[in-house]
């Protein structure tokens, strides 16, 4: 490999220099394994049954199914697309056949509760397996996310019967899930949604219309459930006055069978830029029976338990396209032959040297690869204290600090995912702007994960209104002690003291900044 005075060991034994051979994505592993494994603080389910050996193992599973069966469909599912006729929505045949096979397989349930037939592992580890699903196959990645997402939502704030009735079949894959927010008048502005829910006995009716709902309809699963925002009747203006309500595509007949239609329909799929694998819909709702979950009027508290679960499934998303971006460009910068380099590295037996030789592409190698590593060791850290906040023991600091740092891992990671993926085109020239080296595809599903469960200045206006100047800054606090102690511990380190003293500029900038916008 190519040094010249710099460590450039891009390859990092994840991708061979036999390009001809080489796979289209190797999960990356290696750093996964030290994030989870050599770090302090292992991995534990809470009740020591499982070690780290064996959460190592799944984690290989799952490499091995998103290689095998994910990436060769990537492209393929791209190119097919969804169809919409008759108001239902056929999924790509590869992408409905891997999902099966996923569910199947029982990836699904990965870190949900026992008790619904989940299989109870850490946060840890879901992390990373949604780290190499997006990597592997973005479009297909979301399906899975949303749903555990709404499984989430209904362990947090659902009665117990909806519990009982909902959550095996969704957590076994056999149905999926989604979130009805957006309305045509109302994206992140909730407090516009029209949608109405009148009381009807001991369930609700819901009516009105909502657009750009991802996997809302489709032939991957038997029934699928929403879980709508809705305004009920004389309910106060605003978000103050929303409640969430668990709409089912179908309802149970007198004979227990789940194909009764429910007045839930889709009406339409977006044309997109992206994520072609993936139907976006618009949904009607025509006086669809609903079943509230949690309060009335309290929808947003309930919604935000989804919201900020997808949050954090977007930013595995933007890691995922890094880590992804990456490996393509660095494959075709080892075997891409372009003039000289004025580094003095010559490739002798070639009338020009590789890509890889170039400082500019070095550059953006690079940036690419810190990127993705630092992402993933975020998410990690954020998956860490999310393991945690399941605890009911949990403190309020630990809690407080996981809001804090969600809309930074949300934000930062899907527009440095989006980032790596411009290189990656830039990187491939001309090839990276034709269809053929998949290059273009990258930053296409990528783009939309800088926009929703709130674009990135959303994220922005939600770290320091909520999280650092609504907490009186004691959230920021909190983390910057941990900045602050980590530089202490490690003050006699050699190598790390031009890093750390960064870092402990950091320590004293963040909270006078705080302060002073504060006083504003």
């Amino acid at each position: 490999m190519v040094n010249n005075g710099v460590i450039v060991n891009f390859i990092d034994l994840r991708i061979s220099m036999d390009t001809e051979n080489r796979p289209e994505y190797l999960a990356p592993l290696q750093d996964m394994r030290f994030l989870m494994d050599d770090m302090p603080g292992p991995v534990s389910t809470g009740d020591g049954s499982i070690d780290n050996s064996d959460i190592l193992f799944v984690l290989d599973m799952a490499a091995k199914f998103s290689q095998q069966e994910l990436v060769p469909i990537n492209a393929t599912g791209d190119k097919e697309g969804c169809k919409f006729a008759n108001g239902q929505v056929t999924l790509p045949v590869s992408m409905k056949s891997a999902f099966e096979q996923y569910a199947q397989d029982g990836w699904m349930g990965l870190s949900m509760p026992e008790e619904w037939g989940g299989q109870a592992l850490p946060e840890r580890l879901s992390t990373c397996v949604g780290e190499i699903l997006t990597s592997a196959n973005h479009a297909f990645s979301m399906t899975p996310a949303l749903t555990m997402s709404a499984c989430r939502a209904i362990i947090s704030h659902g009665a117990d019967e909806l519990k009982e009735t909902y959550l095996k079949n969704l957590i076994s894959g056999k149905w999926t899930g989604t979130m009805c927010l957006t309305e045509s008048q109302s994206g992140s502005d909730l407090g516009l949604i029209r949608t109405k829910a009148i009381v009807d006995g001991e369930h609700y009716r819901v009516s009105g219309n909502k657009i750009f709902i991802s996997s809302g309809n489709h032939d991957g699963s038997t029934n699928i459930i929403h879980l709508v925002l809705a305004r009920l009747e004389e309910a106060p203006k605003g978000i103050k006055g929303l409640s969430l309500f668990l709409v089912p595509e179908k309802i149970e007949n007198a004979d227990g069978a789940w194909v009764v239609e429910n007045n839930v329909h889709c009406i339409g799929i977006e044309e997109k830029m992206g994520m072609h694998a993936n139907p976006t819909c618009s949904m009607s709702f025509e006086g669809s029976k609903g079943y509230l979950i949690g309060e009335q009027n309290k929808g947003i508290n309930a919604m935000f338990t989804m919201m900020n679960e997808m949050r954090l499934a977007a930013s595995l998303q933007g890691i995922g396209l890094s880590e992804r971006s990456f490996q393509k460009s660095v494959a075709y910068a080892a075997q891409r032959t372009q003039m000289r380099s004025l580094s003095g590295v010559k490739a002798k037996d070639k009338e020009a040297d590789p890509l890889l030789v170039h400082p500019d592409v070095r550059r953006m190698l690079l940036t690419q690869k810190v990127l993705a590593e630092g992402g993933r060791a975020l998410a990690q850290f954020c998956s860490e204290l999310l393991d945690k906040s399941h605890d009911p023991e949990c403190d309020k600091a630990t809690i407080a600090l996981l809001d804090m740092l969600t809309p930074i891992a949300k934000g930062f990671c899907t527009e440095t995912g989006l980032e790596s993926a411009s290189h990656a085109i830039q990187m491939h020239g001309g090839h990276g702007f034709i269809t053929e080296t998949g290059a273009e595809q990258l930053y296409r599903d990528g783009r939309i994960s800088t926009l929703y469960e709130g674009t990135s200045g959303i994220q922005a206006l939600d770290l320091l209104g909520r999280k650092v100047l609504g907490t009186q800054g004691k959230s920021l606090m909190s983390f910057t002690k941990l900045m602050h102690q980590l530089v202490k511990e490690n003050s006699e380190n050699t190598h790390q003291k031009p890093l750390l003293d960064v870092l402990a500029v950091y320590t004293k900038e963040w909270p006078d900044l705080t302060m002073k916008i504060g006083m504003k």
